[in-house]
């Protein structure tokens, strides 16, 4: 398995995981129906969506196989799948400088994205301060279509 911690400036309330030659462009895929599953996808793209437009903790974890349901302790939890033909992944902010964004190696091929989104409803006063965190787990899989495993409340 590889893990990554990263902390990722969720401009305009979301970042996004791509295959790296991918255009990335998520305008037309955020609807109102995206926006509250808070994932959005394009091909060889991922948008996950935030509660706030500041940097954010996110782990990633590539895996060898699908991880155990572990929900309890996440708020909301999303897969999709990824088609990573270059064998290159990007993770970044959606205004981060690309070339400088995290790449990630990986055997080419489609991937399943699991999206957890842990303590959604914590914020200060001011709604700047949160303690949201979101987490990554990519393992090679078949394509499927966008599910929600756990929706969060509200």
């Amino acid at each position: 398995m590889q893990s990554f911690k990263l902390s990722l400036f969720a401009d305009y309330f979301q970042f996004y995981i791509q295959d790296e030659p991918a255009d990335g462009n998520l305008s037309e895929a955020w609807t109102p129906e995206t926006t509250d599953r808070l994932l959005a996808t394009a091909p060889g793209t991922v948008g996950i969506g935030t509660v706030r437009n500041m940097d954010v903790p996110v782990g990633v974890e590539i895996l060898d196989a699908e991880p155990d349901a572990d929900f309890t302790k996440w708020d909301h939890v999303v897969e999709a799948s990824l088609d990573v033909a270059s064998g290159r992944i990007v993770i970044a902010g959606c205004t981060d400088y690309f070339p400088d964004a995290q790449r990630i190696e990986v055997a080419p091929g489609s991937y399943r994205v699991r999206v957890s989104y842990g303590a959604l409803d914590t914020s200060s006063a001011n709604g700047l301060e949160r303690d949201d965190h979101y987490r990554l787990q990519l393992w090679q899989a078949p394509a499927i279509e966008v599910r929600v495993l756990k929706e969060r409340r509200g």
